[in-house]
């Protein structure tokens, strides 16, 4: 799987892109948030990636923060929304001012956004309340190691359960509950302990 990606910006759309890593271009989809902070074609380019694969698909999602990696991450576990929703949400809204219209339930803010109507914004809000990163947390570039272990330790777990074969709503769950049963744990023992969490479900 595909985590980061550094290289050279050789084409440059609204929501993609195609970035030369040393002879190998890469089609990345990024949102608006992360396409205002990129450099013209040709410069050099550092992105956090997530990697969706499908049955008959595999695709690149890319941005410059932690922050917005997080929130999409999130996003696409909340029932009913896919990558394309959760990109056209960060590309008509700010990541700090997203997490406040999750958490102050302003369904009018979301249902501004183009592709978001009541239910999707309903079910957003409802998911993701009380499941969201600080807006100060991990809002530096990709690869300058700001922000806490925990949200990068949980996405790095809800990855490799994913990788194994686990639907992501049961990944998550387990995560959750190794997290609450050993906060202090490495990754290893706590993969460990979501793998038990996992065999009992």
């Amino acid at each position: 799987m595909i985590a980061y990606l550094r290289g050279r910006i050789l084409e440059k759309h609204p929501n993609r892109l195609v970035v030369d890593v040393d002879g190998v271009g890469y089609d990345v989809f990024v949102p608006l948030s992360t396409f205002y902070g990129l450099g013209a074609e040709g410069a050099d380019v550092t992105l956090r990636i997530h990697t969706h694969v499908r049955e008959d698909a595999l695709a690149l999602y890319g941005f410059l923060t932690r922050l917005e990696q997080d929130l999409f991450e999130r996003l696409i576990a909340v029932s009913g929304i896919g990558p394309k929703v959760a990109l056209a949400v960060l590309s008509g809204i700010e990541p700090p001012e997203l997490i406040r219209a999750i958490e102050g339930g302003d369904l009018a803010r979301l249902t501004a956004i183009p592709g978001v109507g009541k239910k999707t914004a309903e079910r957003i809000v409802l998911e993701l309340k009380d499941r969201l990163p600080r807006a100060g947390v991990g809002t530096g570039p990709a690869g300058d190691g700001a922000g806490e272990a925990g949200p990068r330790l949980r996405g790095d777990l809800l990855s490799a359960l994913i990788n194994l074969g686990y639907h992501r709503p049961l990944a998550e769950r387990a995560v959750e509950s190794a997290l609450r049963s050993t906060p202090d744990a490495d990754f290893e023992r706590t993969l460990k302990q979501a793998l038990r969490e996992l065999a009992r479900s």
